[in-house]
């Protein structure tokens, strides 16, 4: 773990831990909620069709393009990867990393490289700290597309939503403690370290590259026999919250235990009272104490689940939802051009 991390915030770290410890784990105060809208927006054939063009695949992986309208109802999208139609395209996606992989060299070229009134947008769903070749893209881009929210397309991996008719959450039947799947396995992340802390004081199934296989169902069927889910990212940055809170502990429903961004940003998009963040405790032990406490305390555990009787929780699927919501923002943007005159400042901020 990083040093602000080691270290314990001296009274305000011990007043979070008495009210864990004297509320049963619940978090009383009420926290502003970023919601990202689950309703497709109204089909609106009448529009000039909009030609979105792929430079690269992501990770160089030829897909079957989506049908937006069908989909997300975003009607007048043509997506291609034909760079044939580079000239007719109103928007251009560079993936970041394959755009690390073969350099400005591959970038489209020209007198401008870009015609007028094209949008070139940069799209990257990777950390900061997993995000080689950044300061070498100063102006070029038009738009940002990430899951920092303010991106110019703004696309989480996951978020809440209010369905039109609130269904009956079941939990699952629950026959052991924690989980934790990890593909990268590295030493020098802080999830690692604190993970080799945490495990001296209760036990935890790791599954994947250290670990177990999972089950024959999957990931989900898998940890959904679990109370708690280590959701635990590989680095630390600004929104970066991602598929291991929203589909390996939400919809799986575990009680995810983060380590990521602090809790004031988790609490942008999710319930206060719908995670447990590591920072909360001064020691792994003591967060150890207290998912124990829960283990054996049925109400108090439960009340991890009261959100959802409001919301529902979804996972946004890679790269339809991500294509079509570039189109869609540029049929809203109209004429509006900018430059992103310094990317990497930007997003390692």
């Amino acid at each position: 773990m990083d040093a602000a991390r080691q270290r314990c915030r001296g009274r305000c770290c011990r007043r979070r831990w008495r009210r864990w410890a004297l509320a049963a784990g619940l978090l009383g105060a009420a926290a502003a909620l970023a919601l990202y809208s689950a309703l497709p927006p109204p089909a609106r054939a009448d529009d000039e069709t909009v030609t979105v063009l792929l430079w690269w695949e992501p990770f160089g992986r030829p897909r079957r393009l989506p049908d937006c309208r069908r989909l997300y109802n975003i009607s007048g999208c043509r997506l291609s990867a034909d760079r044939g139609r580079f000239g007719e395209a109103q928007a251009v996606l560079f993936h970041h990393r394959d755009l690390a992989r073969h350099g400005a060299q591959g970038l489209p070229r020209g007198s401008p490289p870009r015609p007028p009134r094209q949008r070139w947008v940069w799209m990257n769903f990777e950390s900061p700290s997993h995000s080689p070749g950044l300061r070498g893209l100063a102006g070029l881009f038009n738009w940002t597309m990430s899951y920092r929210r303010d991106s110019d397309v703004f696309v989480p991996y996951g978020y809440l939503y209010v369905p039109p008719a609130p269904r009956p959450f079941v939990l699952p039947r629950k026959t052991r403690l924690v989980a934790w799947v990890i593909s990268n396995w590295n030493e020098e992340h802080a999830r690692v370290r604190y993970y080799r802390r945490l495990k001296e004081h209760l036990p935890i199934d790791v599954y994947g590259a250290r670990g177990l296989a999972l089950a024959e169902g999957g990931l989900v069927e898998t940890v959904s026999a679990y109370k708690f889910y280590l959701a635990f990212e590989n680095s630390q940055h600004t929104d970066y919250i991602t598929e291991k809170l929203w589909k390996n502990a939400f919809s799986a429903s575990a009680v995810p235990v983060v380590l990521g961004p602090r809790r004031a940003n988790y609490e942008r998009f999710i319930p206060p009272d719908s995670f447990i963040h590591v920072d909360d405790f001064p020691s792994p032990r003591l967060l150890a104490t207290y998912l124990k406490f829960l283990d054996k305390n049925k109400p108090s555990y439960r009340r991890y689940f009261a959100w959802r009787k409001k919301y529902e929780v979804h996972v946004t699927s890679f790269w339809d939802e991500h294509f079509c919501k570039v189109c869609e923002a540029v049929r809203a943007a109209g004429n509006q051009i900018k430059t992103v005159r310094n990317l990497a400042s930007w997003f390692e901020s």
